[in-house]
């Protein structure tokens, strides 16, 4: 255990000293932050017990989203003195089993995704009445309270559809294309049914195998040369959106990339103007309120949110917002 949590502190330490761009030799206060990271060496800011808290997302291998998610939750970790365990499987009965074992292993608190309820259900409820604190993150915030879980920490996917069919009506468009890159995922449906329920124009699903970049592209591509009245195309994930750049210009579409989630491309995008505007929903704050609300529970018994949602979105990151966020992007933080 005392090996983990040194392995994680050099980690962590290091990711910062990296991220900020040399350390000392750039001065400044990037300079003092790294500083002070490098002197805190990862060690806990408090000395309760070393409680194991559990983390198991529906996150397919390599999707960067979760590396945010996953970076926010160790350095809360860290700071709270926690033994962090991360899995994940995007096939839900996976998902499921993943919970189950951090069950048998009688871990102290368990943080989970519902982005398929029905799958999850029976094994959150075991999680809960073996006497385990449960919060949702990300996706299932409907679900959430019904079962069992403390709170639920992440946006409201619908409300944060709503907001791109009111940007996407601002900026004059008539007909949108929403991809959906993983069928099955109540968020990312509620996301397109949320920018129906606000665009004044038209919006159609395009249903995309995630997991297969060059189907999305050939997919959207296809898509946009078939109807070349589509004036928004938008993507409900960050890596999906330098994909349907590509997928336009192939296609010679003037249609204007949209997407859900922030990355260091997404950012460079914007400022560039190759996207139009991007959904931020802070999954580094995701991961790193997760770990402290379970912890504040342990600790305290403290319940944020009352049962419901605690938001962390939905923003809307423009051209003009980009610029600042570039450096938060570059580190893995947003």
């Amino acid at each position: 255990m005392a090996r983990y949590r040194t392995w994680v502190g050099i980690a962590v330490a290091g990711a910062l000293c990296a991220s900020l761009a040399g350390c000392s030799s750039t001065g400044g206060k990037r300079a003092e932050d790294a500083r002070k990271a490098a002197a805190a060496q990862g060690r806990a800011a408090v000395d309760t017990p070393r409680w194991t808290f559990a983390m198991i997302t529906h996150s397919g291998d390599g999707d960067t989203f979760w590396d945010i998610v996953q970076s926010g939750a160790e350095q809360a970790a860290v700071k709270d003195n926690i033994n962090f365990l991360y899995s994940h499987d995007d096939e839900a009965q996976q998902q499921a089993q993943l919970v189950d074992a951090a069950v048998d292993k009688g871990v102290d608190g368990i943080i989970v995704t519902l982005a398929k309820p029905d799958a999850m259900k029976a094994a959150v409820a075991r999680a809960v009445k073996a006497g385990i604190p449960v919060i949702t993150v990300n996706s299932g915030s409907a679900e959430s309270k019904e079962f069992g879980a403390l709170t639920h920490i992440g946006q409201d996917e619908t409300i944060a559809g709503r907001a791109v069919g009111e940007e996407l009506n601002e900026r004059g468009k008539k007909r949108a294309v929403c991809v959906l890159h993983e069928q099955g995922n109540v968020g990312h449906e509620q996301r397109c049914a949320g920018l129906k329920e606000t665009f004044e124009g038209t919006v159609q699903n395009l249903y995309v195998t995630g997991t297969n970049m060059p189907d999305v592209q050939s997919a959207l591509e296809a898509k946009l040369q078939s109807d070349t009245a589509v004036d928004a195309v938008v993507t409900l994930g960050a890596p999906y959106a330098d994909t349907a750049v590509k997928a336009k210009e192939s296609a010679g579409s003037a249609a204007e990339i949209d997407t859900f989630d922030l990355n260091a491309k997404v950012a460079a995008g914007l400022t560039a103007g190759t996207l139009g505007f991007a959904v931020d929903q802070q999954p580094y704050l995701q991961g790193y309120q997760a770990v402290d609300l379970l912890w504040l529970y342990r600790y305290n018994a403290d319940v944020l949110g009352g049962g419901g949602p605690v938001l962390t979105g939905p923003q809307i990151i423009t051209k003009d917002q980009a610029p600042a966020l570039a450096e938060y992007t570059e580190r893995g933080t947003r």
